[in-house]
């Protein structure tokens, strides 16, 4: 196998490669972009019958030659249940199969390639019920274009402001399993844009002095810590002007988006990204909420019966259907977010649809006595590296948390238990009382969703 960093230098090369054409698409007109679309549809389809058996299965039937966007109501729905249960019959690659991929997932420990070619990842999702991904050379290259490319946008349009090679801080997950800070690792690069990563872990002290000598250009990260570090600002303990600010991986409320303007004075985006899609949705700084990968992804936005929703309306959730990822072709895969598409055509003169921001499922930061606050994801990137969890629920107590796991397989509860408690005293809660129980279910709310972080 090659050298870690001479294959990151040709993915880099490579990624700055596709980034120019990745730009010019969210100029396309509507036309165009339903009959790249189109094409790509009937490429990954064709695909999948060829190289996925479970798919060859389950749309043997299909005609791929004349498949468009609006004929996939006709096909059926996947779950996040079906890909775990069939995962090595729906990738395309035959050595990758799911016990290889925990294996090299449960191993590393910073951003590392699986046969030189793939990035593997992991997420609870919405769901709390851990999906394990796997995205080839170009899809891992492509989907980070698809996000920066409307910053890049913006900054063109804004040249006075753009300081040459980009100093960006990201203030997101630490783990390399974990999408958000695996892809800056990747493509970070001084030339270009030198992405700086702060884990969400980190206490928010340490944050701020990283942050106050940095002085980054583009800041980005979760939205509840972005809206700890406004409040920091607002305080004059954080003494950074960024030009641009971008919000992810959770809700982002306005009232956080409100408090993050005030604090910067910039233009605050939102990225709505999944480890199954990757850039779902991505501001451009020049409109409401954000425009969907319209040119990467096909998005049914559908109620609690699978049927669509209009423009203006909330949906239940989502199918997706990727058209770049050729590793695990996803075929209107259910995805439990909340969306509302946006019938207005965007100021920013993009023809890419657009949703509001969403703004459902937000984690809960659990606040304990003397000031200390632990992100989500302090408990978060324990529990998404056990391949045995099915589903976990956290709840607040006064010295830590009470974890509710579900598993398919055997879990050593007192490894995982030490784990968390390691990475919550690490968050800056001394001594904490970390509790795991094994448990049959777990309760859901009364409209059948799981809550995963509970506070008190």
């Amino acid at each position: 196998m090659a050298d870690y960093e001479t294959i990151r230098q040709q993915h880099l090369a490579r990624f700055i490669e596709l980034t120019p054409e990745y730009l010019q698409h969210v100029s396309w007109p509507r036309e165009h972009i339903e009959r790249e679309r189109t094409d790509a549809l009937r490429r990954i389809v064709r695909l999948a019958c060829e190289k996925s058996p479970w798919h060859r299965e389950r749309l043997g039937a299909v005609d791929v030659e004349s498949l468009t966007a609006a004929d996939l109501s006709s096909l059926p729905v996947m779950t996040k249940d079906d890909l775990m249960a069939h995962w090595d019959a729906i990738v395309t690659d035959r050595r990758l199969t799911l016990d290889l991929v925990n294996h090299h997932l449960e191993a590393i420990s910073s951003d590392t390639y699986l046969f030189d070619a793939y990035h593997a990842v992991a997420s609870g999702g919405s769901s709390g019920r851990r999906g394990v991904f796997v995205w080839d050379w170009d899809a891992w290259a492509i989907g980070f274009a698809a996000v920066v490319r409307w910053g890049i946008r913006f900054d063109m349009s804004n040249p006075a402001a753009t300081p040459g090679p980009l100093v960006v801080a990201s203030v997101a997950a630490e783990g390399p399993t974990h999408m958000s800070s695996t892809w800056g690792a990747t493509f970070s690069s001084p030339a270009t844009a030198a992405v700086h990563s702060f884990p969400v872990t980190m206490p928010i002290s340490q944050i701020v002095a990283g942050l106050n000598d940095l002085q980054p250009f583009r800041l980005v990260g979760y939205s509840s810590v972005l809206f700890e570090l406004a409040h920091e600002a607002l305080r004059g303990s954080l003494r950074i002007r960024p030009a641009t600010v971008v919000a992810g991986a959770e809700p982002l409320l306005p009232a956080m988006r409100s408090a993050m303007e005030r604090a910067w004075g910039a233009p605050v985006g939102n990225a709505w990204g999944t480890s199954e899609g990757g850039p779902t949705g991505v501001s451009c700084f020049g409109g409401a909420g954000m425009h969907l990968s319209d040119d990467l992804l096909v998005i049914e936005p559908v109620g609690d019966d699978g049927r669509p929703v209009g423009a203006g309306e909330t949906s239940a959730k989502i199918y997706l259907t990727n058209l770049f990822n050729t590793a695990l072709p996803l075929i209107r895969y259910e995805i439990t977010d909340e969306v509302t598409v946006l019938a207005e055509p965007c100021p920013c003169g993009s023809a890419f649809a657009r949703v509001a921001d969403v703004q459902g499922r937000l984690d809960d930061v659990f606040r304990y006595a003397g000031g200390i606050a632990i992100h989500p994801h302090v408990f978060r990137s324990p529990l998404s590296r056990e391949p045995g969890l099915i589903e976990y629920q956290v709840r607040q107590t006064p010295r830590g948390a009470t974890i509710a796991i579900r598993t398919a397989d055997e879990v050593n509860v007192e490894a995982l238990r030490a784990a968390i408690a390691a990475h919550v005293a690490r968050a800056g809660l001394r001594d904490p009382d970390i509790a795991v129980v094994r448990v049959a279910a777990i309760e859901r709310t009364a409209i059948g969703k799981l809550k995963r972080f509970v506070p008190i």
